[in-house]
Formats: structure tokens, C-alpha cells, sequence
């Protein structure tokens, strides 16, 4: 196969993030009017409509028991973190939000070397580090004085997210090698869909008319997001492309500020160089070429 740069990844991965910062937008919307529970069943069974006949089309071949199972693995973590996360965005501002999910990737580059035998380098480290100030310039700006329960309880649920992302993040690098990105997409879509599926007809809702574009749109967003995740995963290791998702912040600032009118402050911006320049550190020695995987 030909090798694929993994700057080339690594801009792709960012573009994923920032798709998908826009779907937030879309699914704290359906949070807000509905209920999380709610939003992320209608966005996977759209999502799974929509990357199904794609999938067909391509092949159609039911995976094998390992890539199944790894299917399984991610699609449980990714499920539980997204049903936390939007639960908690619908409660904090969306800036708020992806600024504790940073925690993510830190936990990712530890468990890549530890389930994964990836060789921790020190760029990817010190990347790290830098965009963790990034991260508590930003916490500095966003403390207020006297939160509510609500905002608190928010903030936990989207702690917790973090915690789980980081866990899928490595089983989606061990997926994407054993996958092409629209299985890895329609699959995940199936065991989120599943999970919260049996308890839909007590906790989900029905949604409305006018929720059908919100629920769209995110779905078509998540899939495009999760098919640039697969395809980045696929080609570069998970602690080089664990710092693109600080970029998440200057994309949660804009669009909270232009859907939600969350203002962005001074702490905001220098967060958000701070997290940009760590990226650029944690792949300053990675310039090389990843061998694609075969899928």
C-alpha cells in the first residue's frame, strides 16, 4: 500500500474535529428541547441510514469476529461517553464543555503505550504538557463563582465522558486498522443504537417535526466526523493524533458564541494558542510516513 504522510492525517483528523464541533451544536440544541437519552438515539439510527447503504454498496460483508468485537468494544465506550457528554453540554457552555474533555487525550497517550505498545516519544509528551496550560488558562477564565447543582452536575457528567472517549480512542485505533472507515462508522452507529434502544420506549421521546433537520444534520456531521476519524486512525498512531482534539476548543468557542451567544474571553484565546501550539509540538517529530492498513 501506498504510505501516507501523517501530517496528512493529522489535518484530516483536525478536520474531523471540527465537523463534529458542529454537530455539538446540533445535538445540545436536541438536549436542551428533549433530552440526550433522546438525541443520541435519533442521531445514531439517522446515522446508521445513512452510512448503511453506503456500506452495501461498498461490500456489504459482515466482519469477522475480531474486527466485530472490536466494534462492540468501541461503540460501548463511545456510546456511554456520548450519552454523558451531551447530558453535561446541555448544562455548561459548549467551550466549558470541551475544555474538561481535554483530559481525554492526555489519558489516551498513556493507555496507546500501555494497551497498544506504542513507543511514548517525548515531543508527544511535552505536546501534551504545553496544551494542558493551554487548558488551565482556559479553566482559569471560565471559574464562576457561586455554580449552580445543575452546572456542576454538568460538569461531572462531562469529566466522566472524557474518561470514556479516551478508552475508544484507543479501541478506534485497533478498529480502524482491522476496517475501512464507513464499517467502522455504520458499526458504531448499530451498538450505540443498541444500547439505548430496549429502554427507548421509557426514556426516548419521538421527535418532532421540527427537530427532523436538527437530527439530520447531526447525523450527516457525526458521520462525515466519524469517517475522518476511522480513515486519520488508520494511518497514524493515537498519540500523535490524541493532541488534534484540543483544537476542539476554538471550535466549541465560535460556535457556542454564534448558536448560543457564549462569549469568548481573553483566557479563551490564549487557551486556545496555548493548545495549538502544543499540537504542533506533539507532532514536530512525526513528520514521517505511516504504512496504510489494510482494510
Amino acid at each position: 500500500m501506498k504510505p501516507v504522510p501523517t501530517a496528512l492525517a493529522f489535518a484530516v483528523a483536525c478536520a474531523a474535529v471540527g465537523t463534529f464541533a458542529a454537530m455539538d451544536v446540533f445535538m445540545k440544541a436536541l438536549s436542551i428541547e428533549s433530552d440526550a437519552y433522546s438525541a443520541v438515539l435519533w442521531r445514531s439510527a439517522a446515522g446508521v441510514i445513512i452510512s448503511g447503504p453506503i456500506f452495501l454498496a461498498r461490500s456489504g460483508r459482515w466482519p469477522g469476529r475480531a474486527a466485530l468485537r472490536l466494534h462492540l468494544l468501541r461503540g460501548a465506550t463511545a456510546g456511554v461517553s456520548v450519552l454523558f457528554f451531551f447530558w453535561g453540554l446541555a448544562r455548561i457552555p459548549m467551550a466549558k464543555g470541551v475544555a474538561l474533555t481535554f483530559l481525554a487525550p492526555l489519558i489516551a497517550l498513556f493507555l496507546a503505550a500501555g494497551m497498544l505498545g506504542e513507543t511514548l516519544r517525548r515531543a508527544a509528551v511535552c505536546g501534551s504538557l504545553v496544551a494542558s496550560a493551554g487548558v488551565l488558562v482556559i479553566a482559569l477564565g471560565e471559574v464562576e463563582a457561586g455554580a449552580s447543582t445543575d452546572s456542576v452536575l454538568g460538569a461531572l457528567a462531562v469529566f466522566v465522558a472524557s474518561i470514556f472517549y479516551a478508552v475508544s480512542l484507543i479501541f478506534l485505533r485497533q478498529q480502524a486498522q482491522a476496517a475501512d472507515p464507513i464499517e467502522v462508522t455504520l458499526f458504531t452507529g448499530l451498538v450505540m443504537g443498541g444500547m439505548l434502544l430496549p429502554a427507548a420506549p421509557w426514556l426516548a421521546g419521538v421527535p418532532s417535526i421540527a427537530q427532523a433537520p436538527l437530527v439530520l444534520a447531526a447525523a450527516v456531521l457525526g458521520t462525515v466526523s466519524s469517517i475522518g476519524f476511522a480513515w486519520a486512525y488508520s494511518h497514524a498512531e493515537a498519540q500523535v493524533l490524541a493532541p488534534v482534539e484540543y483544537t476542539a476548543f476554538a471550535w466549541a468557542a465560535l460556535f457556542g458564541w454564534a448558536a448560543f451567544g457564549e462569549v469568548v474571553t481573553a483566557f479563551t484565546v490564549g487557551g486556545t494558542a496555548l493548545i495549538v501550539l502544543g499540537c504542533l509540538v506533539a507532532v514536530r517529530r512525526s513528520a514521517g510516513p505511516v504504512p496504510e492498513a489494510a482494510a
